[in-house]
């Protein structure tokens, strides 16, 4: 076991001191990702901590052969958390892997204090930050489903019964059963309002399919600068900070390429993270369903991450789950002005083999860039030209068989154009990055 602790620069009023907790199981683990569910210095749940208003205050890492079933950690590491806890007088413990109700249950009787894992802290996160109407129904969506399974928190009430003459629920009806059939009911609510958002947006997405506009989606890991790079291809003006989860909410603009003289759609999506929630994944697919739609994808990269290459697999493995692994993909390394002279690319383009839907050797281009700075912009432009030209040649050699499957393809790139082609380039593409 090792602990460290943060500077003794007392932390501010409104934040809630956090001592974060990751157990090491060892590549023999049930995880089902082993080798990406372990972070050994637990700076990312710092991240995480930090985006939920927490601040950390100590880091303690164990190791075991598999979970304590009653304390997760077994109950000689809970007695030292403890200790850190008072001696940090921290408010709360956050655990970088998932834990069970029964054992948050008995943390919170050991240590004092309320005990939350990673899953409950990326909620609480997107919960803060969901904007749009869409949003906060997959958010409370996904809300909902969490607390459904624990419902033996926190209320002592849930272990009384209750019935008789004016009661709700019939003789000798818990508790836990009346509450648990309300969240159903209001998941099955939300269900049905997040359905008819669904049906909006896929009117949106058909009209697009209609005018024949090419569809790119920028994917990749939080904080990867997807929303930086969005906004300096488009010139918009969405949410963009160093923070994880800062998007959540899709946001589409046209963007004009003036060397084909059309342009493409463009849409900025929900970051992807380690260990990110099934159930997160499932509330979110309408939003998501705008990468799994794409003609193209832009795979975010943090160039200057050390874990980058985890933080890759992990989105192909979110790509795969949403049924867009077998999209076309561009490599876009941003963040190339945080690399040193001697990590830096010879050229801003280069080409390199991954594996993709199964296959290996998928020849990939990757285009090195700063959204910050403008540097690389031009060529991945260039790059997203190459592949809109592709993607035409291949409708055009599949309806050459036919005459009205030219016809319409025709009548799609003319709509595409369209008579203010001028006009839309100087709104969106009035100078080069």
């Amino acid at each position: 076991m090792t602990s460290s602790a943060s500077s003794p620069a007392s932390p501010p009023a409104e934040a809630g001191r956090a001592i974060l907790v990751g157990v090491d199981f060892g590549r023999a683990s049930t995880n089902p990702h082993p080798s990406g569910s372990f972070d050994p210095t637990l700076d990312e749940l710092a991240l995480l901590a930090e985006s939920a208003g927490d601040l950390p205050v100590a880091k303690i890492v164990a190791k075991r052969a598999a979970p304590d079933a009653a304390l997760f950690v077994g109950s000689g590491k809970a007695d030292e958390i403890k200790l850190l806890v008072q001696a940090h007088q921290a408010h709360t413990v956050l655990f970088d892997q998932a834990i069970s109700p029964a054992q948050q249950r008995n943390l919170e009787r050991v240590l004092g204090v309320p005990v939350a894992d990673r899953t409950a802290l990326i909620l609480e996160i997107f919960a803060a930050r969901a904007k749009s109407h869409e949003g906060k129904l997959q958010v409370e969506l996904a809300r909902l489903q969490y607390l459904a399974t624990r419902l033996v928190r926190r209320w002592s009430h849930l272990e009384r019964q209750s019935g008789g003459i004016g009661m709700r629920g019939g003789p000798g009806e818990a508790q836990i059963e009346l509450d648990r059939r309300m969240i159903d009911d209001r998941i099955k609510k939300t269900k049905e309002r997040l359905k008819q958002v669904q049906r909006q947006r896929g009117t949106q997405r058909r009209a697009r399919e209609r005018n024949g506009v090419f569809k790119v989606s920028l994917v990749g890991y939080t904080n990867a600068g997807k929303s930086t790079l969005f906004n300096a291809l488009v010139k918009a003006r969405a949410y963009a900070a160093n923070q994880l989860f800062a998007t959540l909410d899709t946001t589409t603009r046209s963007l004009y390429l003036e060397q084909a003289g059309a342009s493409v759609s463009l849409s900025d999506t929900v970051g992807f993270i380690r260990d990110l929630p099934h159930k997160l994944v499932e509330a979110f697919r309408a939003t998501l369903q705008e990468a799994a739609d794409a003609d193209l994808l832009l795979h975010v990269v943090d160039a200057a991450s050390p874990v980058l290459d985890e933080q890759m697999a992990e989105v192909e493995r979110v790509l795969e789950e949403i049924g867009a692994a077998e999209i076309p993909q561009i490599l876009v390394y941003n963040k190339a002005d945080l690399l040193d002279e001697s990590q830096r690319p010879r050229a801003p383009l280069d080409w390199i083999e991954r594996q993709e839907n199964g296959k290996t050797g998928v020849r990939t281009p990757r285009v090195f860039v700063s959204a910050l700075e403008g540097s690389g912009l031009n060529v991945l432009r260039e790059q997203l030209v190459q592949a809109m030209q592709a993607a035409a040649l291949n409708i055009d050699e599949a309806a050459s068989d036919d005459p009205r499957g030219i016809a319409r393809h025709e009548a799609a790139v003319e709509e595409q154009q369209g008579p203010h082609a001028e006009d839309e380039r100087a709104a969106t593409h009035p100078t080069q990055a």
